[in-house]
């Protein structure tokens, strides 16, 4: 049975769906990815270009050289990477799929990049949206309830 997998930006202009992306993710700590994403690492669903449908078509920008990157002119989510050749499997960010729980890292990748301090912050404070009270009070100005 084939999978669907939907994602798209924050602001919901641009929309994509993915069938059987699997459920392996991974992590690429390389400078590029840094910046493109503006984070410590870019996490990643490789994909056949083939069983990417884009509902909208995203804009496209050339990071590098070698790559080009998706993403929404309008809200500015970063939505992946591919080859600005056009060959070989692209990438989806993570974070832009609808329901990302159901991936797994599998590995690291760019590792020159790597800032071990971020890898194991399993020990440090949680902090959760809806019981900080400064988010909290600003959505509730705003006349909204708190996101997920």
């Amino acid at each position: 049975m084939t999978q669907t997998r939907t994602g798209g930006c924050q602001c919901g202009r641009i929309r994509y769906e993915v069938s059987d992306p699997g459920d392996e993710a991974y992590y690429c700590h390389c400078r590029k990815c840094q910046k493109a994403t503006g984070g410590i690492a870019a996490a990643f669903v490789q994909v056949e270009p083939s069983k990417v449908t884009w509902l909208t078509e995203p804009d496209w920008y050339q990071s590098s050289p070698v790559a080009r990157r998706p993403f929404c002119s309008k809200c500015g989510t970063p939505l992946g990477f591919a080859w600005a050749d056009g060959t070989g499997d692209m990438d989806l960010t993570v974070g832009s799929f609808d329901d990302p729980a159901g991936f797994r890292p599998a590995l690291h990748a760019g590792c020159e990049g790597m800032h071990q301090a971020w890898l194991d912050t399993s020990a440090l404070p949680r902090l959760y949206t809806a019981t900080t009270g400064s988010v909290v009070k600003r959505w509730q100005a705003a006349g909204l309830e708190v996101p997920e």
